[in-house]
């Protein structure tokens, strides 16, 4: 099992207020992992394109993929179909991070492949504990040996 402390977390989000909640509530939550904040789902596309074609710049990190659902650009279930369908992405942990609780979906995010499922509660509070309990998640997360950065060389 890869040590959690190299997974680098990718938090797509487009609004900056929510991205930086979540990245306060994980620090809170103990989670000192690198963060990397992409505004819309198109740039976390271009991004892992990016690292296989270089081949992977830290082969030894592993990458969770933080996602937010109604996006420009490229929305959540467009990312979700990308990396699922791309061999070197097929595999990396997709966490959804959404104000969208509507059981429909629910189920089409899981049919595409995500892992979990998680929705944004409206109040801060309430917001504030869902991201540490996410926090807490990443704690006992394990990740696929094989997981690696795209284009990573053993």
């Amino acid at each position: 099992m890869p040590d959690m402390d190299l997974v680098t977390i990718l938090v797509v989000e487009d609004d900056p207020g929510h991205a930086r909640l979540i990245e306060m509530n994980l620090r809170r939550a103990g989670i000192s992992n690198e963060i990397l904040w992409f505004e819309n789902g198109q740039k976390v596309v271009d991004f892992l394109i990016e690292q296989e074609r270089k081949g992977g710049s830290e082969p030894s990190k592993s990458l969770l993929l933080l996602l937010d659902l109604k996006m420009p650009v490229l929305d959540g279930y467009q990312v979700l179909e990308r990396i699922r369908s791309h061999e070197h992405t097929r595999h990396l942990p997709v966490a959804i991070l959404t104000t969208t609780d509507d059981e429909r979906e629910v189920t089409r995010c899981y049919e595409l492949g995500c892992n979990v499922y998680i929705t944004k509660p409206v109040d801060y509070e309430k917001f504030a504990e869902a991201v540490r309990r996410l926090g807490l998640l990443f704690c006992v997360m394990k990740t696929p040996e094989g997981v690696k950065r795209p284009g990573a060389h053993e």
